[in-house]
């Protein structure tokens, strides 16, 4: 049985080896939103993040990432619960924030990194970077979020 970590200890109490492999890889959290400033309603856009590599999912520079894109966040147990509206719905962050489990995909349960693209809740193949697509324009790439 694998090692089910999140189930016995609070977010705050990860490890930052256990809080990093909660990630499920889906790159929706590199995506550009839009807020409705009215309802503060959180659109997804196909645009992403300019480190973004939409083959894989990952930053290209994890490690680095706030000295090339400052606006970055880095998100960690005490930020989640200010940064959860934001966050996909299928996020292990915010749904552990939330009082929910894992889906059944996440690559946690699976033991399979490719679960979270095989069960096609990944940005994998669909994006467009931010650097081809003037912020003016990023409302007509709203997208539903593929749950």
């Amino acid at each position: 049985m694998r090692d089910r970590f999140w189930e016995r200890h609070r977010l705050c109490d990860l490890s930052r080896e256990e809080w990093e492999a909660l990630c499920d890889g889906c790159g929706k959290c590199c995506l550009n939103k839009l807020e409705d400033a009215d309802t503060g309603k959180v659109h997804l856009t196909r645009v992403a993040c300019r480190l973004f590599d939409g083959d894989s999912c990952r930053c290209m520079d994890y490690p680095n990432r706030t000295r090339h894109v400052p606006e970055c966040v880095v998100l960690t147990p005490r930020t989640v619960g200010r940064h959860a509206y934001w966050l996909p719905e299928t996020c292990a962050y915010k749904r552990l924030h939330e009082g929910n489990d894992l889906p059944g995909w996440h690559p946690l349960l699976t033991g399979d990194p490719a679960s979270v693209h095989v069960a096609g809740v990944s940005a994998q193949g669909w994006t467009v970077p931010e650097t081809e697509v003037d912020e003016e324009d990023w409302e007509e790439m709203l997208v539903e979020e593929p749950t």
